[in-house]
């Protein structure tokens, strides 16, 4: 049936295949607004600490660990934002390489058109259009989801990595001592970024920019909080382990306040879930038990046209339901 489809149905399915990507692209865009807007004020404030006080200039990490495809790196070398993806990369706590994504990334593409175009019966342009939508945007979100996922377990464990600080601080250790200890009786991923410190420091590197460069990869507030404490309190001087015992207790009332409000909107996100579910799970049940009466909705251009305004607006609908069941604490 999608083999017999005529040059306007198939500009029909793209406008409808564009708009539901266009849609995902703003809702990707207007998600986090307030977080993002925080991050860069703070990172105003805190800018010149990532700064090199003899020359003014970045320090580049010295730990950094080679790449295992420097060939195929070196063929997307001038890939656009490479240094953003190598950050969004370096943020999943896997070693990846630009040419072990962009490799991933081109085989789904290809793996998709060919099973549209077999399976599916589009034609070539079609299912290229739909294979690089649906190619790019998994491995996008799943390196995305590693990383924030990452950064949830850091947060979880970041307590107490700072108690064991707080404890090595009043036994009369100095503080790199007590970072290094922190790291060594810590699980994943506090433990992997603080023995991170013991080498850079062993490689010449101060303690602040290694600070700095994990921040890279754990982009969450409690951790810049950390770093500007240390900071803070090596320039001004002051009881550190009184003051990381305070933030310590600060952290953990923001992951009890965090839980409770996630337990107070977990009716909200049911019921987008039922929702967003239901137009799907009736397609479904139509295509199966009456297969005729559905047909026209995807064989006719007006019933294509139907159904991409209809994906719009359940995504609208669902971007709406998932924004305000989110709370930023």
């Amino acid at each position: 049936m999608l083999g017999l489809m005529d040059p306007a149905t198939e500009i029909a399915l793209l406008i409808g295949a564009m708009s539901g990507i266009t849609m995902l692209l703003l809702v990707a865009a207007f998600a986090g607004g307030s977080t993002r807007r925080f991050t860069r004020r703070l990172q105003e404030v805190t800018i010149h600490k990532t700064l090199d006080r003899r020359g003014n200039v970045p320090t580049r990490s010295l730990s950094r660990r080679g790449s295992a495809t420097p060939g195929i790196d070196r063929i997307f070398r001038l890939l656009p934002r490479r240094e953003a993806l190598v950050e969004r990369l370096a943020k999943s706590g896997r070693v990846i390489s630009v040419g072990q994504y962009m490799l991933v990334m081109l085989g789904a593409v290809l793996v998709l058109s060919a099973l549209l175009m077999i399976f599916g019966g589009f034609s070539l342009l079609a299912s290229l259009l739909f294979g690089m939508a649906v190619g790019v945007f998994i491995p996008h979100y799943i390196i995305g989801r590693m990383g924030r996922r990452r950064v949830q377990r850091f947060i979880a464990l970041f307590p107490e990595a700072i108690d064991l600080m707080v404890r090595a601080l009043r036994a009369g250790l100095p503080v790199t001592e007590a970072i290094i200890n922190a790291g060594q009786e810590i699980g994943d991923p506090v433990g992997t970024e603080f023995r991170g410190i013991e080498a850079g420091m062993r490689l010449g590197r101060d303690l602040d920019s290694l600070l700095w460069d994990i921040a890279k990869r754990i982009t969450a507030p409690e951790f810049r909080f950390f770093i500007i404490a240390l900071s803070v309190q090596r320039e001004t001087g002051g009881n550190l382990a009184e003051t990381l015992n305070n933030l310590s207790d600060v952290l953990r009332r923001r992951r009890a306040m965090r839980a409770k409000a996630r337990a107070m909107a977990s009716e909200a996100r049911a019921s987008t879930m039922i929702l967003g579910s239901l137009p799907i799970l009736v397609t479904v049940i139509l295509s199966i038990t009456s297969p005729v009466y559905i047909a026209p909705l995807f064989s006719d251009i007006r019933g294509l046209m139907l159904v991409g305004v209809a994906v719009g607006m359940l995504l609208t609908g669902v971007a709406v339901m998932v924004k305000m069941a989110r709370f930023e604490i």
